[in-house]
């Protein structure tokens, strides 16, 4: 990259920030401060720092303790700018701090801050279990010193390990487990079953993923339901041998798909000549829509891997398998159908809850990561969040060349091994990151081809992310990755031991190759930036073809017919160039349409959901149950013991609340899987979502006393009765998962990227 791209390049970089980040002046004039308070604390004893800690209050205190506490328990004293960071997440602020530069230190020092001023206890939000306890354990001796508490929870984590982590002043835990606790605490029947305190304050780690990428996916807590019948393996056998574009048509969005004539008149023929329109096929209609989805959209090795004889779903915008997660309303029943798998229970859903409308409970929220500032607007609008620029220690001198663009795919794919083999031949390491397994396993096999050895990280050995990606950066070393690499993790010139450090630098650092342009920016910049930390040397550069889906699905008609093109398919044609950028920024819109309308979705679900908490707050731990039968039944409850009374009427009016909302619950699910055809009529989906939804909702407090009321009526109270005496049988057993919410999308969200892509472009 010559002087003149440079320049541009950071020009760029800075052009993002005005308008969009909050001025780090006043803090900055702290740092000398602090400085000068830290030398003063240096002359403390640790049992002096420690009962000294305890009074830090202000922004300079607050950092110069915790500078000395990780000078004293981690053999590092924290770097200005990472004091900058924790001032930010003091602030409320999402502080943006590039690869390596102590993104864990600089949220131990917030979370101090954060409990000393009354804000704790503390959550620090994690993307996932590994980083929750290695987290936890690594900033301990900091907290100890500061005299506080840390703990973490994981999946494997026992309910007393819960509840006793969430003990403490800081907890480490993943944001999926802290949302199913939230669910489960919320079913509990005696106060003294809850594992989570209050949600006072969290720090979110990786802030764009967990605020932006993963607001709109639901957690979701469900209980058994017997007898339940799966119609969807049947379908999938039905539409196994139809043909693309004859039997049925995909959409040019990839997002949706939907039989033809020909294809309707196949099934209907396997199933004796049914009309599938007639109003008692509805149902079998409905599961061979799902399980076509499955057929046509979703592929093995893209959107999800079989392992151990289950389907596991792959994180698009982190390549690994999503733990725990599930596609709705039947798909994933239909993707097990179509690998020949039995299907999992579904169960009865009890509550969920979406992570944005978890995280909106914490009373004060903050959060950190590479790549805030090209969210900034979103993180404005859904969270009122504002972005804190931080600047690196060291400044960046990684070299990030433009995009190699080639006219076919073939062609993309043979220049990328040969750079591959010529930069390995000089023993430079290289990490490639590829936008899918099928991918990452195909450019493998055409490494050992050439005799290029490599190892491979994708999300079928996602358990060794940690020790792979700690030794990319050895000499030699080819490390090839979905989009995941480097999360939590550095990547150390040299390997982990930095032995061969020179040696590296002299060769320019990891070379980062990306295979194609990410529907996202900030996944391309998070690869990028998995060289060049703390002022290393290091290289970037993005092989893309006009033939990729990136491409092809946003940015078709901006290709000209004959580009500009060297022999061996390298494209030179500005209009290319702008055309991929535009074709990112289309998907870059779409999505956030997607986000905007989904949460518009969730908004009345969730202020209904606060509503019913409430009341089943006052339930759980007041005798408004017990009031409400006094008052009802007199007679009855004047020889009933008011101890036993209140466990009578607690138990009972809990019940059907709880069992209310699963049936309220399923009943919007309905609603919403309907309500795009009433846009045909020219009414507002939304607003005929919410003409559903609320009525429904104002009967459901009626209900709950009613049915209270009913079963009391029928039951004899005495000393060991037990809530089973009266029918009031909950689940036998429960469990959690997370909803890949519209993975594909419905019609509605097929017009929302039609819009997305029309607003995008103008």
């Amino acid at each position: 990259m010559g002087v003149s791209q440079r320049f541009k390049s950071r020009m760029q970089r800075f052009l993002q920030r005005p308008g969009t980040t909050v001025d780090l002046g006043p803090l900055e004039k702290l740092l000398p401060k602090i400085s000068s308070r830290a030398e003063e604390l240096a002359d403390l004893g640790d049992s002096e720092l420690t009962e000294a800690a305890g009074e830090a209050t202000d922004y300079v205190d607050i950092c110069a303790f915790g500078r000395e506490a990780a000078r004293r328990g981690l053999d590092q004293t924290p770097y200005d700018v990472q004091l900058l960071g924790a001032m930010a997440l003091l602030s409320g602020k999402v502080a943006e701090m590039a690869t390596g530069e102590g993104k864990t230190l600089t949220a131990a020092i917030a979370a101090y801050g954060h409990v000393r001023r009354g804000k704790g206890p503390v959550h620090v939000l994690t993307v996932n279990d590994y980083l929750a306890r290695r987290d936890a354990l690594w900033m301990a001796p900091v907290y100890r010193l500061l005299g506080l508490s840390v703990g973490w929870v994981t999946e494997s984590s026992s309910h007393e390990q819960r509840r006793a982590a969430y003990g403490n002043d800081v907890t480490y835990v993943s944001v999926s487990e802290a949302g199913f606790d939230y669910l489960r605490d919320q079913l509990v029947t005696d106060i003294d079953d809850r594992v989570q305190r209050e949600l006072a304050c969290c720090i979110v780690d990786e802030a764009d993923s967990i605020l932006i990428d993963e607001a709109r996916v639901p957690m979701v807590l469900a209980g058994t339901v017997t007898g339940e019948q799966d119609p969807v393996h049947q379908a999938a056998t039905l539409v196994k041998g139809l043909v693309n574009k004859r039997h049925y048509e995909i959409a040019d969005d990839g997002r949706s798909v939907a039989l033809t004539d020909d294809g309707l008149q196949a099934i209907e023929a396997k199933l004796d000549g049914i009309d599938l329109y007639a109003d008692e096929n509805v149902e079998q209609l409905s599961a061979i829509n799902v399980a076509l989805h499955a057929e046509a959209l979703l592929h093995r090795d893209v959107d999800y891997i079989v392992r151990n004889g289950a389907v596991e779903l792959v994180d698009e915008m982190r390549g690994r398998v999503a733990q725990r997660r599930r596609w709705p309303d039947g798909l994933q029943a239909a993707v097990e159908a179509k690998e020949g798998l039995n299907a999992t229970a579904e169960g009865e859903v009890l509550d969920t809850i979406t992570v944005q409308a978890y995280i909106a409970l914490y009373r004060t929220l903050c959060g950190m990561t590479a790549t805030a500032v090209l969210v900034g607007n979103e993180l404005r609008e859904f969270f009122k969040l504002e972005v804190a620029v931080i600047p690196p220690n060291t400044p960046c001198v990684r070299v990030d060349d433009e995009d190699r663009i080639y006219a076919t795919r073939g062609e993309k794919e043979e220049a990328l091994i040969e750079e591959i083999r010529l930069t390995h031949e000089a023993g430079r390491p290289i990490l490639i990151g590829t936008l899918d397994v099928k991918e990452s396993e195909q450019l493998a096999a055409g490494l050992n081809t050439a005799g290029i050895p490599c190892v491979v990280l994708n999300a079928k050995n996602d358990e060794e992310e940690a020790a792979i990606i700690a030794e990319a950066g050895t000499y030699g070393a080819v490390t090839v990755s979905t989009q995941m690499a480097g999360r939590g993790v550095d990547i150390r010139l040299g390997g982990s031991d930095q032995a061969d450090y020179d040696r590296i630098a002299e060769l320019g650092g990891l070379y980062i190759i990306g295979s194609g342009r990410h529907d996202s920016r900030r996944v391309d910049d998070q690869l990028r930036g998995r060289s060049g930390r703390q002022g290393d040397p290091g290289h970037s550069v993005f092989f893309v073809s006009i033939e990729d889906e990136l491409v092809v699905r946003h940015a078709p008609e901006l290709i000209p017919a004959s580009p500009k093109m060297h022999a061996d398919g390298l494209v030179q044609d500005d209009t290319v160039t702008y055309a991929v950028e535009h074709a990112q920024r289309v998907a870059e819109g779409v999505n956030h349409e997607i986000h905007r309308n989904t949460w518009r979705y969730s908004v009345v679900i969730e202020q209904q959901r606060i509503a019913l908490a409430e009341r089943r707050e006052r339930l759980l731990t007041t005798d408004v149950a017990a009031d409400l039968l006094r008052d009802r039944f007199p007679d009855e409850t004047e020889e009933i013991d008011e101890e036993l009374l209140s466990r009578v009427a607690r138990s009972i009016a809990l019940y059907h609340l709880d069992r209310l909302w699963a049936e309220h619950l399923a009943e919007l699910n309905e609603v919403r899987e309907g309500v795009h055809l009433r846009a045909l009529g020219r009414l507002d989906p939304l607003d005929e979502f919410h003409r559903s939804a609320v009525p429904a909702f104002n009967d459901l407090f009626p209900k709950i006393e009613q049915r209270t009321l009913e079963t009391f009526e029928t039951i004899e109270v005495t000393e060991d009765w037990q809530p089973e005496e009266a029918t009031l049988v909950r689940p036998s057993a429960t469990w959690t998962y997370l909803v890949h919410d519209n993975p594909f999308g419905s019609e509605l969200d097929r017009l929302i990227s039609a819009v997305g892509r029309r607003l995008t472009s103008r």
